[in-house]
């Protein structure tokens, strides 16, 4: 399912403008992205949570070029979903 998908699927349900709802959807997805990049959790109760997860620094090979080379830490966006959101993906409902 794509943006606009989901953005015409919430305006026919509710009955609000497509517009009105795409300037939402694209205000919650600009949030996240914020609140992510300034390294805060984001906690949707019965969703789930997006989550910063930091990568410890090491030492990869180029096994091509047999050599090595240092990754630096860093930071990584993880979607953690809901033990409902679980349940309901393992049974099919909707």
């Amino acid at each position: 399912m794509t943006k606009s998908e989901i953005v015409k699927e919430i305006s026919a349900r509710t009955g609000i403008d497509s517009k009105a709802v795409l300037a939402v959807v694209e205000g919650f997805m600009t949030e996240v992205k914020t609140s992510l990049g300034k390294e805060e959790n984001v906690y949707l109760r019965g969703f789930g949570s997006f989550i910063v997860k930091k990568r410890a620094q090491k030492t990869a090979r180029n096994i091509s070029k047999n050599t090595t080379m240092i990754i630096p830490a860093h930071n990584i966006p993880v979607f953690k979903p809901s033990e409902e959101f679980l349940t309901m993906v393992k049974m099919g409902k909707q």
